[in-house]
């Protein structure tokens, strides 16, 4: 027999189990609270982008028309100039195009010479921007394939009337025109109508910054994402942990509880074959304490091969219900019942031990009560019926031997043999009185008395006889006793023929030790103590047996009869005794609450 432990998950507790919905949802918001903030990041960095690209070709835009309005001031430079001043800043980097277009969107000037007089590629109409000076930018595709971020506005380095005012009132006549290529001329003298100046901007470079930064931002995105998925599962992890941790606490709680209040003893080791458990049931059958046996090996604290057990178990033969006697710390044989067994784990691995001890004691006591009673009730059936036959005759006998003795002379043998009889017959009168008197129901007249009361009373009447014996009478009464309901003549009855017995058993200078207390049912305990020869182990149980006795002279019905009263009283009766040590016995009587009233008593 093996006992398998099967170590369950233990179930969470009220609160602590969570749908696969809710745990999806939450993950679902911080999915769009990461998108959120991702699209956030991308659309600030495309602001970003656009604002420092518009801002540099705003730039480039003032650059060209101041140097336009200087050259035009100054040098009085015409298309060829401008044309140049075109070119020369269309070198710098990240510029791929730059153009100014008349009012019909024809090309004045461009970095690529060749592209002088086409119609410059644009989606609005040139007349929005007149009069407008604000600045206005999109996104292109080129022929290449390329993209490009074009800054635009309307173009006006210098009006003829400030150039008149700087050049002392004179005009100049429009000088972009030439052979071959069109002409433009300043607003003023185009009839108001607006020039447009146009820079393309390669987004190349911002575009791969752009890449790098939205990559950044979905890695970072990311983190974030499985840092508060992680998160909220360690949350869950710990509130599981957390509930788990507090239902093992209050099982472990419980079967320690179960396991510590059981019935029977509990003996466990570890896989080493140290002790590792006692429950309070194993500590009073073995009369061990737990902490001072916890590690050791158990041949040093149990019996011999732990009452034999230990081959059966190491050769895995179960052993069920196994009676025996065993001697532990204090030596005395203790009945018990013994049930051993392996113990192991799912997988089949050695945990330890287990051995299941069931006190035979009481029942022991109980089953010889039992026998004992059986034993009595046949017998003190037979007894009455046998008595009442013989009590006849023996008057007639004694009868009979009284008139044949007063025939005859006093001294004669005759007459000493007519005596003789009548002591006979009265003697075994007396054995039949006393058999009538055990086979009768015990019909006892409960008071309500003082226990050391009746002691003292009936220590009196042993006196004479203890003194005649030379054994001295000790009476030690327990202060504070309370008034208990028993029949106090049958009780002196009792306690007499317990001081008797105590007095034969003892030589002259023996003492007799009567003491009273309170008793473990909260009624009175009364021990009788001698230092006699004591009683052999092999008597010890039969001595409240009808008809046995030791004596030579003993009718073996005296501590029967005692026996008898104690039990009508409702009471127990033990006895302790050792060859050579004297004898004690303690009678218990129960308390006003513990008794059961009699047949017709109230």
């Amino acid at each position: 027999m093996a006992f398998r432990f099967r170590f369950q998950r233990p179930r969470p507790v009220r609160g602590a189990s969570y749908s696969p919905w809710l745990i999806l949802g939450v993950v679902a918001v911080l999915l769009v609270v990461v998108a959120a903030q991702a699209v956030e990041n991308i659309n600030r960095e495309k602001q970003v982008m656009s604002k420092i690209l518009a801002e540099k070709g705003a730039a480039l835009i003032r650059a060209v028309e101041a140097g336009a309005r200087t050259g035009m001031m100054g040098m009085l430079w015409g298309g060829d100039q401008v044309q140049m001043l075109v070119e020369e800043t269309a070198r710098l980097p990240d510029v791929l195009y730059l153009a100014v277009t008349d009012a019909a969107g024809r090309i004045l000037a461009h970095n690529d010479r060749s592209r002088l007089g086409e119609a410059f590629p644009t989606a609005f109409s040139m007349e929005r921007l007149r009069g407008e000076h604000t600045l206005h930018w999109h996104l292109v595709g080129l022929e290449d394939g390329r993209r490009a971020f074009e800054v635009y506005r309307q173009f006006q380095p210098i009006s003829n009337a400030e150039f008149r005012r700087r050049r002392g009132g004179r005009t100049v006549p429009g000088r972009m025109g030439g052979p071959g290529r069109p002409s433009w001329c300043l607003p003023e003298e185009c009839g108001g109508a607006p020039a447009a100046i146009f820079i393309g901007l390669d987004v190349a470079p911002f575009e791969a910054a752009r890449r790098v930064d939205m990559r950044n931002t979905l890695v970072i995105s990311a983190v974030l994402l499985l840092l508060g998925v992680g998160s909220f599962g360690f949350m869950l992890l710990a509130h599981h942990y957390r509930a788990a941790r507090r239902q093992l606490q209050d099982t472990s709680a419980f079967a320690d509880e179960v396991v510590s209040n059981l019935p029977v003893g509990l003996i466990a080791t570890d896989a080493a074959g140290r002790i590792a458990f006692l429950n309070e049931a194993a500590e009073r059958i073995t009369r061990l304490r737990s902490e001072a046996v916890r590690g050791k090996d158990p041949g040093e604290v149990l019996p011999a091969h732990w009452c034999g057990l230990r081959e059966a178990l190491e050769q895995g033969t179960p052993v069920i219900e196994q009676e025996m006697e065993c001697r532990f710390a204090d030596g005395q044989p203790v009945p018990v019942s013994i049930s051993a067994a392996r113990i192991v784990n799912e997988e089949g691995g050695f945990v330890g031990h287990l051995l299941i001890l069931r006190d035979l004691g009481e029942v022991r006591r109980l089953q010889q009560e039992i026998r004992r009673q059986e034993k009595l009730a046949a017998l003190g059936s037979l007894s009455a019926g046998v008595a009442h036959e013989i009590r006849n005759p023996l008057s007639s006998i004694k009868g009979l031997a009284a008139y044949f003795g007063a025939k005859f002379p006093t001294g004669s043998e005759d007459r000493q043999a007519a005596d003789v009889m009548i002591g006979e017959v009265e003697r075994l009168n007396r054995v039949v009185s006393e058999l009538l008197e055990f086979a009768r129901p015990s019909d006892l007249n409960f008071q309500t008395a003082e226990v050391n009361a009746i002691l003292e009373h009936s220590l009196k009447l042993i006196q004479p006889d203890a003194a005649a014996q030379g054994v001295r009478v000790d009476f030690q009464p327990g202060p504070g006793l309370a008034a208990s309901p028993l029949d106090p003549d049958r009780f002196v009855q009792a306690l007499l023929n317990l001081y008797l017995n105590a007095l034969q058993a003892m030589a002259p200078g023996g003492v007799l030790t009567v003491r009273s207390g309170p008793g473990p049912g909260g009624g009175p305990r009364v021990e009788i103590q001698d230092t006699g020869t004591g009683i052999p182990p092999e008597e010890r149980e039969k001595i409240f047996d009808p008809y046995f006795t030791t004596k030579p002279t003993g009718t073996g019905l005296g501590l029967a009869i005692v026996h008898k009263i104690i039990e009508a009283h409702g009471g127990r009766i033990a006895v302790d005794s050792r060859r050579g040590g004297g004898t004690a016995i303690t009678v218990d009587l129960p308390g006003d609450q513990g008794r059961t009233p009699a047949p017709g008593e109230p």
